[in-house]
């Protein structure tokens, strides 16, 4: 079972809810977790108590959006955690790593709210700016009854230039007639395109395999490895190398179980990787 973060974001107010959770098994026999950080100075005092279940920790904190917060978990006041679906992993001075909480999407959100009160804000000049158009329609057709009787002579004018009309409709079809044969090999162009959509690879959800983050999903499909199918043919060496090469705060990563864990999803077995994931901490063994 992994750690998990939930984020919740206001709607109102630049903040965010954010839902921590560790797994009883992770807590290693410990009876009481809490969460220490950037956001409470490290201190077990002032630490976000996490409430026990049957089988996790968690607690809800609600923490101002748009920073990034650095934590970790802490049992019975001397055994640290990461979690390790974290956003990211920072190095500390005293050789190990910090997970890494990020809140910057709230951004993106106020934006898209500034943009739709602006737009609700529409409509009201629409309706406002109505009745001078119904003043011009009603206008519109006051002149066009007093000018209606000049109209009714036109009529004349126009069965004398009809003949030109089917001269012009007479030559267009001969023009359509003459263009025929090369539309005619149109849609062998068009059809070319949905066997190039089928083509396309749909790419599975990485992080659902123990021990892999968003920020490792991003790294695996950088490297091509989109689909369970791909992770779990590749060979771990590999995969580490990938780690390896994304820096320090990845090579903290033990793949070793990627593939195993891969395959079952791969293959739809939902409740044996879910009986493996149990038996792991964090994707090791």
């Amino acid at each position: 079972m992994s750690t998990m973060l939930k984020k919740d974001y206001s709607k109102t107010k630049p903040v965010c809810k954010v839902t921590f959770t560790l797994p009883a098994e992770a807590a290693q026999g410990g009876s009481e977790v809490r969460i220490l950080g950037d956001f409470n100075d490290w201190s077990w005092e002032n630490g976000y108590k996490m409430k026990s279940g049957k089988a996790e920790f968690t607690t809800e904190v609600e923490l101002t959006a748009g920073k990034e917060y650095q934590f970790r978990y802490l049992i019975d006041n001397h055994i640290w955690e990461n979690d390790w679906n974290a956003d990211n992993y920072l190095p500390t001075p005293f050789g190990v790593y910090n997970s890494v909480l990020s809140l910057r999407e709230v951004a993106a959100a106020a934006t898209a709210k500034a943009a739709a009160t602006k737009a609700e804000a529409k409509p009201a000049v629409a309706k406002a700016a109505a009745p001078k158009a119904a003043v011009k329609t009603a206008t519109k057709k006051v002149a066009e009854k007093a000018t209606a009787p000049k109209a009714e002579a036109k009529p004349a004018v126009a069965k004398a230039v009809a003949p030109k009309a089917e001269v012009k409709t007479a030559t267009k079809k001969v023009a359509e007639k003459a263009a025929a044969p090369v539309a005619k090999t149109a849609p062998k162009a068009a059809a070319a395109k949905p066997a190039a959509a089928k083509a396309a690879v749909v790419a599975d959800d990485l992080t659902k395999i123990e021990g892999i983050g968003p920020k490792i999903a991003e790294l695996l499909k950088a490297a091509g490895i989109v689909t369970f199918k791909d992770l779990s043919a590749a060979k771990a060496a590999n995969v580490k190398s990938i780690l390896d090469a994304a820096g320090k705060r990845f090579q903290m990563h033990d793949p070793s179980t990627w593939a195993d864990q891969s395959k079952l999803a791969a293959n739809g077995e939902w409740e044996k990787l879910a009986k493996l994931q149990d038996a792991l901490k964090g994707g090791k063994k």
